[in-house]
């Protein structure tokens, strides 16, 4: 065992990620699991994938706890950008465009990298596309001069109004159509997308598990803290809580 855990669902199938990093690799991270989690005192946490809405999402400060603790903390690509975006001033370390972009505020909304996936006995497979990967496919669109950059604009209008649920080029290029984008734009964007479309939370998540392994092969120590740790009430609790679960 590498002391190296890494919660992974539908950015990144768990054997390409396993090509990427000897790590023990969790179900995408939901509360209370970073709390359990450290008591098995692992060196360090990666996150990628995360639940959301049904399931209550990892605390921050069960994170903060983690960092605390001297264990090194990960993020990238979904819920792990999201999180490292809002504690990196705190010692998470962020990886990638999309925490990037968060960090910087050029992106603000959760829904940017959300998607809906299968169960995880098939591998979380994804049944919807992530807007993140929406405006990357797009914006290489214009630069291989695929569409102009009007209609790009205009396709990216229609995939952030859509739920993230329904969102998918099929059902974007569908309502484009109908919004009286040009049907060859739309026919040459259809012929491109196949070898064309990039996949951004991928890209990111493979960059986090290279810089782990980096990390690891390194014998770095985590991060510094830059923050005290307050004990409260609602933390004892917290605790509690997932003490329980895991029982």
């Amino acid at each position: 065992m590498t002391g190296i855990y890494v919660f992974l669902g539908p950015t990144l199938p768990r054997e390409d990620a396993a090509r990427e990093l000897n790590a023990a690799y969790l179900p995408p991270v939901a509360q209370g699991d970073i709390i359990r989690l450290c008591a098995q005192k692992p060196r360090a946490i990666g996150i990628v994938d995360g639940f959301f809405e049904n399931i209550p999402s990892v605390w921050h400060k069960e994170i903060l706890f983690a960092i605390d603790q001297g264990i090194a903390v990960f993020g990238a690509s979904s819920m792990g950008a999201l999180r490292a975006a809002e504690l990196h001033p705190f010692g998470m370390v962020g990886v990638g465009a999309i925490f990037e972009a968060f960090r910087d505020g050029r992106l603000e909304d959760d829904d940017e990298v959300a998607v809906i996936h299968g169960p995880a006995e098939l591998g979380y497979p994804s049944l919807s596309e992530a807007m993140v990967n929406i405006r990357r496919t797009l914006a290489d669109a214009v630069q291989d001069d695929v569409i102009p950059a009007e209609t790009a604009r205009q396709l990216e209008a229609i995939a952030k109004g859509l739920p993230y649920r329904d969102r998918g080029y099929g059902r974007v290029m569908r309502l484009a159509a109908d919004q009286g984008v040009p049907d060859e734009e739309l026919a040459d964007l259809k012929l491109w997308l196949p070898n064309g479309r990039f996949d951004q939370k991928r890209e990111d998540a493979r960059l986090m598990l290279r810089a782990l392994r980096r990390w690891d092969a390194q014998g770095a120590a985590a991060p510094a803290r830059h923050f005290h740790f307050e004990r409260t009430a609602m933390w004892d609790r917290a605790v509690r809580e997932a003490e329980h679960l895991a029982t």
